[in-house]
């Protein structure tokens, strides 16, 4: 008896505390689908040698297989095995709609050559959220034909995505507390070379108590944040501030004013809005109370059918045309879109300069997510260089001090405005147009470091 409890002693003492603090528990029991239930299409799912395997059909919609019970906070560890180009997913925090129909948050699975596996997708909802175009050291995270390992850690509106131990995504994001886990085997559509494709999962652990003290964060991994007129702790210590505080007037004037516009411009329920044409006869643009130079601004903007807007920087109140422009536009619907030069009034292009194409490793498609809908525009402006991001993926850069900047404004509109885009620095200003568009989360951070 005595051997016994000194080797017990001597277990506990190279044991560190934390491995009998987590109560870590499976959500799959190896041989059939208990706890499980299909919701959405109808792609097949089996166990087979101990892991869920998904299998596509065709001309169906995506199939989910979810957990029967929902969890809020939690940190779930598990394996995934994808050898073809089947797109899939694991939602979590996620629920369905009265038709059936599957959404919220998913880590992804992707085949394709943009390699954003680990990124975080809203799904029937606000779409991408966290794609690795903000972080493109985990692109090569995921390797096709093998097992890898996930991890995806769900704490208050914290949502971080590991993939071989390699931090993807994280996000902060306060739509859903809570919600079921689902196995997504997306929709083939007609595509009958993929009907067969199939994706692997096994070892399902799931941890739901003391979430805080094991989430696992690399501090080199940036933060997105979509809280609404809020910062995080992070974004503070990293120097970010509300440059429109959600409620109020205040950091914002009228061009050449020290008031406010009377007219024109509406705030409510979180929103900054320029009115349409009928409510807004004397509307007005709005700049900053401060200027700025080396900047990072981020803000969300959702413009109405046909509507015309834009963000411009380094306003000299003297001669406000000639400020560089971050367009917003309803391209479909607005004729400024087919006039300049290869498409250079174009949502997110520097306006009548350099037209918006997608910059970013892999991505192909246009990422605006529609009018009436929130969309994020980023501008970072460092010593000359200048960027624009469209929804975390980059779309426009330049150097306003390059020979190149000097010979695209000599063709432009802006020919003749001596010194264009070239001031240290100036206001931010919200462009009226008298078409209608809100604002929202205005935040910067300035870069002089």
């Amino acid at each position: 008896m005595r051997n016994s409890v000194f080797f017990i002693f001597i277990g506990l003492l190279f044991c560190p505390p934390a491995t009998f603090a987590q109560e870590w528990k499976s959500i799959f029991n190896g041989k059939d689908l208990s706890g499980w239930v299909l919701k959405g299409g109808e792609a097949e799912f089996k166990v087979i040698e101990g892991a869920i395997v998904g299998t596509a059909r065709i001309n169906t919609p995506s199939t989910y297989l979810c957990t029967e019970k929902k969890y809020d906070d939690f940190i779930l560890e598990f394996e995934v095995y994808l050898s073809n180009e089947l797109n899939a997913g694991v939602q979590f925090r996620s629920d369905e709609r009265n038709n059936g129909e599957v959404y919220g948050y998913q880590c992804e699975i992707d085949p394709k050559k943009r390699k954003w596996t680990g990124g975080i997708y809203d799904q029937g909802r606000k779409g991408w959220l966290y794609p690795l175009s903000r972080n493109e050291g985990a692109r090569d995270a995921f390797q096709m034909g093998r097992w890898n390992k996930f991890r995806i850690e769900a704490y208050g509106n914290q949502l971080n995505t590991y993939v071989n131990g390699t931090q993807c995504s994280r996000l902060v994001d306060d739509q859903s507390s809570d919600g079921f886990i689902g196995l997504q085997v997306h929709s083939i559509g007609d595509r009958n070379k993929k009907e067969g494709y199939s994706v692997k999962w096994k070892n399902f652990i799931i941890l739901s108590k003391e979430v805080d003290k094991h989430i696992k964060l690399d501090p080199n991994v940036s933060e997105i944040s979509y809280l609404k007129n809020e910062l995080t702790d992070r974004e503070k210590k990293n120097g970010f501030r509300l440059l429109w505080d959600g409620v109020t007037t205040e950091g914002w004037r009228g061009v050449r004013s020290n008031e406010f516009p009377a007219q024109g411009w509406k705030i409510e329920e979180g929103m900054l809005t320029v009115l349409a044409d009928e409510a807004n006869s004397k509307g007005e643009h709005i700049v900053t109370m401060d200027q700025f130079g080396n900047f990072e601004l981020v803000l969300d903007f959702r413009v109405t059918k046909g509507a015309n807007s834009g963000i411009r920087y380094f306003v000299n109140e003297e001669r406000t045309v000639s400020a560089c422009e971050y367009q917003i536009l309803d391209d479909k619907k607005h004729p400024d879109a087919s006039k300049g030069t290869n498409g250079n009034r174009k949502l997110a292009s520097l306006y009548d300069l350099v037209p918006a194409e997608p910059l970013s490793s892999g991505v192909k498609k246009d990422p605006f997510k529609g009018v009436g809908k929130w969309n994020r525009a980023t501008i970072v402006s460092k010593d000359g260089k200048v960027e624009h991001w469209l929804n975390n993926v980059k779309m426009v850069e330049y150097d306003r001090y390059s020979q190149m900047f000097e010979a695209l404004v000599l063709y432009s509109k802006y020919s003749g405005h001596e010194n264009f885009g070239r001031w240290d620095a100036g206001s931010i200003m919200l462009h009226d147009h008298h078409d209608e568009v809100s604002f929202r989360s205005i935040k910067i951070r300035e870069l002089n470091d």
